[in-house]
């Protein structure tokens, strides 16, 4: 088969180290010539961010951080990041904290350097999100793409095992959104397929031994391929449908994304055989869904979008606010019933079958 398609790559600057954080982010600050530095952490990840950040010169540490970047939040770091004269923003935790220094990035022109402490896998992507008035709008940005990526898997032994699970489940759903997002190509696929590997060895491994370095280092390796893979493929409907139920209800962001993946991948994967056939194949599972599910039940992944704040009376709303916003590209376009139904079993938790 002849193969044509366009693909871009964004160049980014990636340090992979356990223990190593510190040091990378010293040399980084040093190779960019940084003088005004914006230490981005939440109040919750204060002491990882007083760690790594203890060899550089911090001009001014922020930590007012909340999930989905509420537009108030950003202009105020925009404000002080101004007011301070900053010229390098270092963000250090999970997709919040990387979250809010695009915000900054975007209007300011500033570089960052992202040090995850998550699988979020924002730190690898182009994509901003903003919520106002209880709607999260996304967009694309090379500007808000960070400079350089530090990878230290010993700042995520804290993270509890449960947020763990679900943000390593976000990644694996990064991975499969790719495989039919607008943009998917063979590329960002193979991309993808390595991620879903990499995710769903490190996963069971994170999830019987948290202690342990080994499986820590596969989910930040596999939550960066997922990243770079749906950066490059855009988002799909899993995507449009969780930034959605996120902004509008505020729902957790991880977990959200935990718990729609079975039913999304059930929706499409009947009429993109050939996607399934490869997701399968990363998970080494009969079919798709299978394999998922198994990932699922070895680790105790979220169940149900009830257990998280999400009422049953919202779903009519959330589907007409979902609706408009599914990619022309999805291997399935979905009619309000079809939407209704989705959300309904992943409200109740019902489990999907092949």
């Amino acid at each position: 088969m002849a193969l044509a398609f366009e693909h871009v790559t964004l160049g980014q600057r990636v340090l992979f180290g356990s223990g190593k954080a510190a040091e990378n982010l010293a040399s980084e600050v040093q190779r960019i010539n940084a003088k005004r530095v914006m230490v981005i952490a939440s109040a919750r990840g204060d002491t990882d961010a007083a760690d790594v950040s203890s060899g550089i010169d911090v001009a001014l540490k922020y930590s007012d951080v909340a999930a989905h970047v509420p537009i108030e939040k950003a202009e105020a770091a925009r404000s002080a990041a101004a007011n301070s004269q900053i010229d390098l923003i270092v963000s250090i935790g999970g997709g919040s904290a990387t979250g809010l220094a695009k915000a900054v990035a975007m209007t300011a022109g500033l570089p960052i350097v992202a040090v995850p402490t998550t699988y979020s896998g924002s730190e690898a992507t182009n994509i901003w999100g903003l919520t106002e008035a209880s709607r999260k709008t996304t967009g694309v940005d090379d500007g808000v793409l960070p400079t350089t990526v530090i990878y230290d898997a010993a700042l995520t032994l804290s993270l509890p095992v449960d947020l763990s699970v679900a943000s390593g489940l976000n990644a694996v759903a990064h991975c499969i959104d790719s495989m039919w997002a607008p943009r998917a190509d063979p590329i960002n696929k193979a991309l993808a397929a390595e991620g879903i590997r990499a995710l769903s060895s490190g996963l069971p491994s994170v999830f019987t031994d948290p202690q342990e370095l080994p499986g820590r280092e596969l989910l930040l390796y596999g939550a960066y391929l997922a990243a770079v893979a749906l950066s490059s493929a855009g988002a799909g409907m899993h995507h449009k449908i969780c930034h959605v139920l996120g902004g509008t209800w505020n729902l957790p962001h991880a977990q959200t994304h935990a718990i729609l993946l079975p039913y999304v991948l059930a929706f499409n994967a009947p009429q993109a055989p050939d996607a399934a056939a490869r997701i399968a194949g990363a998970f080494g599972a009969e079919d798709a869904l299978t394999g998922l599910n198994h990932l699922r039940a070895d680790v105790g992944a979220p169940a149900a979008l009830k257990n998280y704040g999400f009422a049953e009376q919202n779903i009519p709303e959330a589907v007409e606010l979902i609706l408009p916003l599914i990619p022309a590209s999805n291997p399935r376009q979905a009619t309000p019933a079809e939407l209704t139904e989705l959300l309904t079993a992943a409200w109740a938790g019902t489990p999907e079958s092949p």
